[in-house]
């Protein structure tokens, strides 16, 4: 794999390495060495799956609280996203900074997010399928958010909203 670090210190885009042939090719999808020698964490505790209908469908921006932050790895398997993040980190550099890049089936990239990121996404297409790798469970009353829209993190949407959840519209 390949990884790049975004402008957010602490993320990285990840780009498979492609060995084709007359089949197609094949590469890793993920990699537990390849992490720890980026110094990443490399724990995976659940594997989450997001299906959306609707092209314009927006999930986010969530987090979870310390202790029961995560690490997410995230990469969109059938479609296309915009995937976003915010650093929510006090004491980073980029505090309070947003990243987006578009994440699909055709580029096969993932996006590895930090502990303290606000993470959120729009499908670009409708049938989306998104797989999130996370470092820690679930935890009930630890969740948080913040809004998609605020302007103090200006994230630049690529469409119209079409469908939001309640929760989502209420951070």
């Amino acid at each position: 794999m390949r990884f790049t670090e975004t402008p957010l210190a602490g993320a990285y885009l990840l780009d498979v390495e492609r060995r084709e042939d007359q089949r197609g090719f094949f590469a890793h999808a993920w990699s537990k060495a390849e992490f720890l020698q980026h110094n990443l964490n490399a724990q995976i505790v659940d594997i989450n799956f997001s299906y959306n209908r609707a092209c314009g469908t927006l999930r986010g921006m969530h987090f979870q609280h310390a202790p029961h932050a995560q690490v997410k790895t995230v990469r969109c398997t059938r479609g296309a996203i915009h995937d976003v993040i915010i650093d929510l980190r006090p004491a980073s550099p980029t505090f309070t900074q947003s990243f987006g890049v578009e994440l699909s089936a055709a580029n096969h990239r993932a996006l590895y997010v930090p502990e303290g990121f606000a993470h959120g996404f729009q499908t670009l297409e409708d049938d989306c399928d998104v797989i999130y790798l996370v470092s820690s469970a679930y935890t009930p009353g630890a969740e948080g958010g913040v809004r998609y829209d605020d302007p103090a993190y200006q994230i630049n949407w690529p469409l119209a909203v079409s469908v939001i959840s309640e929760r989502d519209l209420a951070w």
